[in-house]
């Protein structure tokens, strides 16, 4: 399993915008991708939206969120499960 977070933070007035856009238009479509397991969306005061989604084998990429919300790219990471 690989689980992949995706972070972006809203310009100070987009925030609401941001959050309604990862919700409606791109989660719905990471989970109908090949390999999709989970999703989850988390939210912060600091206007910070971030998803983890978890996948059996690649992930799919997040696609970028329109210009007129972020002021930098988001990031993403891949993590691997540890066994302990």
């Amino acid at each position: 399993m690989i689980v992949r977070m995706w972070e972006a933070r809203a310009y100070r007035d987009g925030f609401a915008e941001l959050l309604d856009w990862v919700c409606e238009d791109a989660v719905p479509g990471l989970e109908s991708a090949p390999g999709h397991l989970d999703t989850e969306v988390f939210s912060a005061a600091d206007r910070r939206v971030v998803v983890i989604s978890r996948w059996r084998g690649e992930p799919a990429v997040m696609p970028e969120p329109p210009g007129h919300l972020v002021p930098r790219d988001p990031h993403a990471w891949d993590f691997t499960p540890v066994d302990r």
